[in-house]
């Protein structure tokens, strides 16, 4: 053998071992992303034949949706909504897609710097393992979850009703952006010192690329700026109309060039560390002498990232206000737009940000779960333990995180409702700012259900603690998706941001208001009682 061959075998050695231990470690925590945009996709098909079977009634919804922006955000252009496939395409091809590059994410940040993080690539790397081979393992994995995605869902698809066409490409684009997403996390893992930081770049290049997609096709830009983000490639792709797979191609080049850039940074990096320097620690405790400092200094990073980030969304979305005069020009009777007294403009348009106002909340309230969560992994890591073995309570303990949890939500709204009235009086001086600040003021409360429920399992059930992210989930597909498939009014109600006042009318109910804040007070109280009851890291 000669010495360059033998040189390759040692950089590949231990690839295949690895990856099948990996695999069968991680097919249970994959499997779900696999089952949840496979749903996302078949159930668009079923629901459009059964709530729109005539012709009529998928014309009042192409009128309905596919010219209001706010949904242009989240699910991108509307095509063609005359079809289940143009549909399909429209309802679960972003949102598919950046699911899919969540789920390579976790899995090439769990199987890279998370296993450096716990010791487990040391201990590995102890024995016949190639530098790049855990990196590879990683990539490997993203692929064949990836790969696994876009056939699973094909072929639920396809039986479901779907085109063959339409739904190959559909899914080719869910396995694109797993792959792409999979080399923005290689790259991240590289970049970033820890686990935690890893995953806090990949996830926000992922939803800054969504956002900046999403203010693409909802702006008047012009054609080009659907070329500018990598999830724009695939929305070009348009499966159940123009059915261009090209854009395909310029995704898997993409991700190939991530890729390799990853390893080539990870043969210059030492073990354990980032290309980006690390502060040393301070040498006094400062800030964290006490158990609220100690809480805030944990989680203000975070906050901090969340707060510049609304400040952008909300006058990234303020921009939009102007396209509710082109669209009632274009389409003056769309039910979107029926409704309200006085200037019309600006009763839209104020309608349009209420709803931008309710995806902000949903966003908002990420933040708040994330802060509640890092109470349990606070407690799986053994970091909480310590500290409550002296005279700290466990009350006070979860008081520090709750708070900041409820007050960090509630200023990431005002921060971006401040920011989106002032852009959108600026387009469009009908808008009175200080009105968008006050209806994102009685939005807060709508937010802070999710949060307390969050709170609830992880202080009385943490082993139920997924039920505060389905909270999200669920409301996210009640508001926004609610409404698409006609769902009845005791459906959508369950959504804690469908009972929000309107401050736009003459006389808003703030009964709703009050009964979400009861709710919240309830849902913070079981946890805080489960709390002081249960077991620790149980």
């Amino acid at each position: 053998m000669t010495a360059e061959a033998s040189t390759q075998s040692n950089r590949t050695a231990g690839i295949k071992p690895l990856l099948v231990v990996s695999l069968r470690q991680d097919r249970l925590l994959i499997a779900p992303w696999i089952a949840l945009i496979t749903v996302l996709s078949a159930s668009s098909i079923l629901a459009y034949l059964w709530v729109f079977p005539d012709q009529a009634d998928r014309m009042a919804l192409a009128n309905a949706m596919g010219s209001n922006p706010a949904l242009s955000l989240v699910f991108g252009p509307a095509h063609n909504m005359l079809t289940s496939d143009g549909f399909n395409a429209w309802r679960a091809g972003q949102l598919g897609a950046f699911f899919s590059g969540l789920m390579t994410i976790f899995i090439v940040v769990r199987n890279t710097r998370a296993a450096e993080d716990s010791g487990q690539a040391e201990l590995l790397a102890s024995g016949v393992m190639g530098r790049g081979a855990r990196l590879a393992v990683a990539v490997f994995m993203a692929a064949i979850a990836s790969l696994a995605l876009g056939v699973v869902c094909f072929v639920v698809t396809v039986l479901c009703g779907g085109g063959v066409i339409p739904t190959v490409l559909l899914s080719a684009s869910y396995t694109a952006s797993g792959l792409m997403f999979a080399g923005v996390a290689a790259l991240g893992s590289q970049l970033s010192g820890d686990a935690r930081g890893a995953t806090s770049l990949s996830i926000a290049t992922l939803g800054i690329i969504y956002v900046l997609r999403g203010y693409a096709d909802t702006g008047d830009l012009g054609n080009w700026a659907s070329w500018a983000t990598p999830l724009g490639w695939l929305g070009e792709i348009r499966p159940g109309t123009a059915n261009n797979p090209w854009p395909l191609l310029l995704a898997l080049g993409f991700a190939i060039l991530l890729i390799s850039v990853a390893f080539l940074l990870q043969s210059k990096r030492d073990f354990g560390f980032g290309m980006l320097p690390q502060r040393p620690g301070r040498p006094r405790a400062g800030l964290a002498r006490t158990i609220w400092g100690h809480s805030l200094k944990l989680h203000l990073p975070s906050i901090v990232g969340w707060l510049i980030a609304f400040v952008g969304l909300g006058a990234l979305f303020g921009t939009l206000v102007t396209t509710i005069d082109k669209i009632m020009a274009n389409s003056p009777g769309i039910p979107f737009l029926q409704g309200g007294e006085g200037d019309l403009a600006a009763t839209m348009s104020f309608a349009f940000l209420g709803m931008i106002l309710k995806i902000l909340a949903i966003i908002a309230a990420v933040m708040g779960v994330q802060v509640i969560m890092k109470i349990h992994s606070e407690e799986a890591s053994e970091r909480a333990e310590p500290l409550l073995a002296g005279s700290l309570s466990r009350q006070k303990y979860l008081a520090s995180h709750a708070i900041i949890a409820f007050a960090g939500t509630a200023l990431a709204l005002l921060v971006g409702g401040l920011f989106l009235g002032i852009v959108a009086h600026a387009s469009e001086p009908t808008i009175n700012t200080w009105q968008v600040l006050h209806q994102a003021l009685v939005t807060i409360p709508g937010a802070s259900v999710l949060v307390g429920l969050a709170l609830l399992a992880v202080g009385a059930v943490p082993s139920r603690r997924l039920v505060g992210w389905l909270g999200i989930v669920a409301t996210f597909a009640l508001t926004i998706l609610g409404p698409t498939f006609n769902l009845w009014n005791w459906a959508l109600a369950i959504s804690p941001l469908y009972h929000l006042p309107n401050v736009g009318v003459a006389d808003p109910d703030f009964v709703g208001v009050t009964v979400l804040s009861l709710i919240t007070i309830v849902f913070t109280t079981v946890g805080f009682l489960g709390y002081r009851r249960r077991d620790m890291n149980i």
